[in-house]
């Protein structure tokens, strides 16, 4: 796998909110390297999850109908994305907490939770730019929890009409949820289009 970086890596308390939306529209996004310095990535090849491909099982949806879990979008950003940092080796950077933080207030970042008996057990964050998602970092602290919250997801994409979900490197879970890796400059081409579109989160 080949990645493509910025020449030099950036102190992320330089980095602002503007430069940050500037980088996912053209294909990149940052990883912390240490506390208080990010690289930008923009890998080769991309990971996706298409949208209209995605099969939810039936025992998925049994599972939500039954609401063992409730799934709320926006619920608490901040507890979702301090979660996702909470383990041993992680590049999400109290910088980038912040940031993301900010671009929630101003209703670029999000949040899709599952609940359970009034507590946060699962969840994702990432970013919604015209009719692209960004996923960014999950969580999940109660078998099936990410199963819920991702059916919950996928739903919610498809009737917002967004047509770009991109996990940005495949792992085992994500290629479980649907995953597939596409030429880099196959994933800026469905970019441009995705960010066309007028969708709302």
């Amino acid at each position: 796998m080949t990645a493509f970086f910025h020449l030099m890596p950036q102190p992320s308390k330089l980095i602002s909110v503007e430069q940050l939306l500037q980088a996912y529209r053209i294909g990149f996004f940052p990883m912390a390297e240490t506390e208080h310095v990010v690289l930008w990535h923009s890998p080769d090849p991309r990971a996706i999850i298409p949208l209209d491909r995605v099969h939810i099982a039936r025992s998925v949806r049994t599972l939500v109908k039954k609401g063992i879990f409730t799934v709320r979008r926006n619920g608490d950003f901040a507890s979702v994305i301090h979660a996702c940092a909470d383990r041993p080796h992680t590049w999400i950077s109290r910088d980038l907490i912040r940031l993301y933080c900010r671009l929630y207030e101003l209703g670029y970042a999000h949040s899709v939770e599952a609940w359970h008996e009034g507590r946060l057990v699962g969840g994702l964050y990432g970013i919604a730019i015209g009719g692209a998602f960004f996923g960014e970092s999950m969580f999940s602290r109660v078998s099936n929890a990410s199963k819920v919250w991702f059916a919950y997801l996928v739903e919610h994409l498809r009737q917002q009409g967004f047509v770009l979900l991109d996990s940005q490197y495949a792992n085992p879970f994500t290629i479980s949820l649907g995953a597939i890796e596409i030429p880099r400059r196959q994933y800026l081409v469905k970019l441009t289009e995705a960010l066309a579109l007028p969708c709302t989160f």
